[in-house]
């Protein structure tokens, strides 16, 4: 029960850490290797492009999760309690179809394809699965902010 709880509240936040520092690493030694050594790596930008892609879609989950999305927040200047609450699940709403339709359409896609990387020669299934991944969790990181928010406003916090 501990490991999923803290899967839950670091998982985003762990795999960002080791994506970033991966791009950053392996664009070093890509410079370091050119300009220095007079030898390009074959699979560098290949390996940070991948690395930046799953960044971005796990990212999209993480700023859910931590509701840090850019929002238009004047109609909840107007309203009230309830009015923020109702205007707050509506938006989830909306960005939980969204996620599962995305999550739906990326498994159909990953489905088809069967073709390998050209630098690295991994399967791209892995790099195609990036947003499949990331709005999947995306869909639970919206139910979850739904639950909490309905506890919140039946608590009158």
């Amino acid at each position: 029960m501990k490991l999923l709880k803290w899967l839950d509240e670091n998982i985003e936040a762990v795999i960002l850490i080791i994506l970033s520092i991966l791009t950053v690493v392996v664009i070093f030694v890509q410079v370091f290797m050119r300009y220095v050594m007079h030898s390009s790596l074959t699979w560098s930008e290949e390996l940070a492009r991948y690395a930046f892609i799953w960044l971005v879609y796990i990212g999209v989950s993480y700023g859910v999760k931590k509701q840090a999305h850019i929002s238009v927040d004047a109609l909840t200047w107007i309203v009230k309690r309830r009015g923020k609450f109702v205007l707050s699940i509506c938006a989830n709403i909306a960005v939980l179809v969204f996620s599962v339709l995305l999550t739906y359409f990326s498994f159909e896609v990953v489905a088809q394809i069967n073709r390998l990387s050209p630098a690295m020669a991994i399967p791209l299934k892995y790099v195609y699965a990036a947003p499949l991944v990331g709005f999947l969790l995306t869909a639970i990181r919206v139910i979850q902010t739904m639950i909490i928010q309905t506890k919140t406003f039946r608590t009158g916090e």
